[in-house]
């Protein structure tokens, strides 16, 4: 398939016409071809597609039906129908009245050749820098972060659900790619009466007996499949067959061959206190998503799939308005715009992400300077990094976790005085510490001062310090740039002029709310990483839409179909 770069065709004078008579106030399909046009270009996409063959259809109109059909919460079908019965979307595609439109297939294909050639986030980018350049948002300010769960599209299983659906999926992926080889391989019948219908489309069996029997055929079934994919007369493409391959990672996870003491092979499930298992975050739990991973968040929430993680603007007026009255600059309030989205697994802490976040805003030359998060992402390092190319974090940071802390009747660090100079450190009691020994730890450097045994034994306030069976008292620093800067961070989250500064990130939550009403974030429509993430660029670009539209009417929901308190939800955080 090729490309000519044409962008969005000419919208034709009779469908301006009748959108014109349809829609006397207009609707939001046309507001953004009037307004974005532009944005929706195909010279993005030129890298993507070919310079010979037949001339696929417009990328920069396919991407504008994706981010309308985001906006709308739409299947594929409905949108490609939008495209045939929608005046207001003819209006936005450029299209004749009589156009037939395009068959839904090809908005899988779209996004498809979008994630092989890493344009995942090429739209948000485009519409992003327009912004920008009208200035809607600009570097500096204050911007604030939250993520949220996103449940995969695949099924739930259970192991032994696992281990016999991933039989199944290899199973049929080698029915279908070499059928005649399979035959002669397996006893096909007798495979096709176990796996043919899905796992968990019928009954397990009640008893434990009976799971655990199941639980070894299954077992069996995977290491036989295995061992004839790699065969010595096998061909070799078997392997590079995903299905297989991830047939063969689910029994390494799940089972142990043994030879027991009669010499005979013997398949058994992993025990976790015994055999072990994997960590969470290389533990695949579908066939069908490898990306997808169990992940829990407190006692209450448990899900399958990844996290996403939403950056957007938070200042109600323009660079430029300080020189103006406050009532003016207040009448000319910007919108609050998604100024990144980055999409993770579930199993990734928010702290792992607060970097990347940061350093994907300096790219697109939008830095805040001030970024407010709450207590999961921010790090010493973080927090020293970040001040050092502008950015001051507004994030509550952990507070002290020993034990002498928690109690509030011990000596915590703060209790220590740290001469860094001299390197030595001096307990309530009086006593210097006798050892200082700079350390690497969780890769990071760290410094252990350590206090003589001597001193803690006869110590009369020993149980208030320690409780360690070496008998003596021993800390944990961090550098003294880190440490200073921890202590003072920790110091000022307590005072009330921070707490009601810090009560501006609360206002992402409602983008996060928003998101989900509108695109349906918290549930993935696609499987595997890359689209996933795909999926919530052009969430988070649809969501900008719809705040542009909002800013643009000054008329942001419709009554009809929203209640007043979700509509004033909507508004703050618009």
């Amino acid at each position: 398939m090729s490309l000519r770069p044409m962008g969005l065709p000419p919208v034709p004078e009779q469908t301006v016409r009748v959108a014109r008579a349809a829609f006397p106030q207009e609707s939001l399909a046309i507001r953004v071809r009037d307004r974005l046009g532009e944005v929706f270009t195909d010279e993005p996409f030129a890298e993507a597609f070919g310079v010979r063959g037949a001339p696929g259809l417009s990328p920069g109109m396919l991407s504008l039906v994706t981010v309308l059909q985001f906006a709308e919460n739409l299947t594929d079908r409905q949108a490609a129908a939008m495209a045939i019965r929608a005046i207001d979307w003819k209006y936005a595609l450029g299209l004749e009245l009589t156009d037939t439109g395009f068959d839904h297939s090809v908005l899988p294909r779209f996004r498809a050749r979008l994630v092989g050639n890493g344009m995942e986030r090429v739209v948000f980018d485009r519409l992003l820098e327009h912004c920008v350049d009208a200035g809607l948002v600009a570097a500096g300010g204050k911007q604030r972060t939250d993520s949220t769960h996103v449940v995969s599209a695949v099924r739930d299983l259970n192991r032994l659900e696992l281990a016999g659906e991933s039989v199944r999926a290899a199973l049929e992926a080698l029915s279908a790619a070499a059928p005649d080889w399979l035959a002669r391989a397996v006893d096909v019948p007798e495979f096709a009466h176990r796996y043919g219908p899905r796992v968990d489309s019928w009954k397990l069996p009640g008893s434990k007996v009976k799971r655990d029997q199941l639980s070894q055929v299954y077992g069996q079934d995977a290491l036989r499949l295995c061992r004839a994919v790699w065969s010595p007369d096998a061909p070799a493409w078997l392997r590079e067959i995903g299905a297989v391959d991830i047939m063969r990672q689910v029994l390494v996870q799940t089972y142990t061959v043994r030879t027991s003491s009669r010499g005979k092979e013997v398949v058994s499930k992993r025990e976790a206190d015994e055999d072990g298992v994997p960590p969470g975050h290389l533990r695949l739990a579908s066939p069908y998503d490898p990306d997808a991973r169990w992940s829990a968040k407190g006692d209450d929430l448990f899900w399958l799939g990844y996290k996403v993680h939403l950056t957007e603007s938070c200042d109600n007026t323009p660079p430029e308005a300080e020189a103006e009255a406050e009532a003016e600059a207040e009448a000319r309030g910007l919108p609050k715009l998604i100024t990144d989205v980055t999409t993770t697994l579930s199993t990734v802490p928010d702290v792992k992400a607060t970097a990347p976040i940061q350093q994907q805003l300096a790219d697109r030359g939008l830095p805040p300077a001030e970024h407010y998060l709450d207590s999961g992402y921010p790090s010493a390092e973080l927090i020293e990094a970040a001040r050092s190319r502008g950015t001051v974090m507004v994030t509550p940071v952990l507070l002290d976790r020993s034990a002498q802390a928690k109690s509030h009747t011990g000596y915590d660090k703060s209790a220590f005085r740290i001469d860094w100079k001299a390197r030595q450190v001096r307990c309530p009691q009086g006593n210097t510490s006798t050892g200082w020994h700079p350390v690497r730890q969780r890769e990071r450097d760290a410094i252990v001062v350590e206090f003589a045994k001597t001193d803690c034994q006869a110590c009369p306030v020993r149980p208030e310090c320690t409780s360690a069976r070496r008998g003596n008292r021993m800390l944990t620093l961090y550098p003294e740039h880190l440490h200073t800067a921890l202590a003072a961070a920790r110091t000022e989250q307590k005072t009330k002029t921070w707490k009601d500064k810090y009560a501006l990130r609360a206002g992402v939550e409602g983008t996060i709310n928003q998101a989900l009403d509108i695109t349906g974030i918290r549930r993935a429509r696609y499987r595997g990483l890359p689209k996933v993430r795909l999926q919530h660029a052009f969430s988070a670009t649809a969501i900008n839409v719809v705040r542009l539209d909002a800013h643009w009417t000054e008329h942001p929901l419709d009554r009809s179909r929203t209640s007043n308190l979700t509509r004033l939800s909507y508004r703050l955080t618009a």
